[in-house]
């Protein structure tokens, strides 16, 4: 039989770094809401991609993952509330990562560099939950601040690149 080893909790972020992560945060949702909201008003040129049901999906789960992630990093641990409110993030996350496998709109078909973070977003939600289960609250603490960071912040602000499809959207 296992034997469970509960952990000290991690050594928290640095405020400067939450601050970082909150204004990221911020940005990205602040901007993808302008965006999506801009095709919805029809003040930008209606695009294909728009309507694709992949990118609808993969749109409606990150827009609400941005805060709710955040939300759940910086409030209380380990109470209900925050195993069932990173549950919910949980698989807003798994939905987005899944969904951006059927979004090749910039490669001819094929997968682009953005599509890396898909694994990423699978192998360390799973490792961070394992952890949780396992007792190791250090490591899945440092294990979700990175997913939240590295697989939901970072790929969201390379959607905004020039030429990808959320930059049209912002900027036409």
């Amino acid at each position: 039989m296992a034997t469970i080893v509960r952990e000290e909790a991690a050594i928290d972020l640095p405020r400067a770094a939450k601050g970082a992560l909150l204004v990221g945060a911020a940005a990205l949702a602040g901007a993808t809401m302008i965006a999506v909201g801009r095709v919805l008003l029809g003040l930008t040129p209606s695009t294909y991609e728009a309507k694709q049901v992949a990118i609808l999906v993969h749109l409606a789960t990150v827009l609400p993952a941005i805060p709710l992630g955040l939300w759940v990093l910086l409030a209380r641990k380990g109470d209900a509330t925050h195993r069932l409110l990173g549950r919910i993030w949980a698989v807003l996350m798994l939905t987005a990562a899944g969904s951006a496998v059927f979004i090749r709109t910039i490669n001819h078909g094929q997968f682009s560099l953005i599509h890396l973070f898909v694994p990423l977003v699978f192998l360390a939600l799973f490792r961070a939950i394992r952890a949780a289960r396992m007792g190791r609250i250090a490591q899945h603490k440092r294990l979700m601040w990175t997913l939240y960071s590295a697989g939901l912040l970072l790929p969201g602000m390379f959607a905004f690149l020039p030429g990808r499809l959320l930059w049209h959207w912002l900027m036409r």
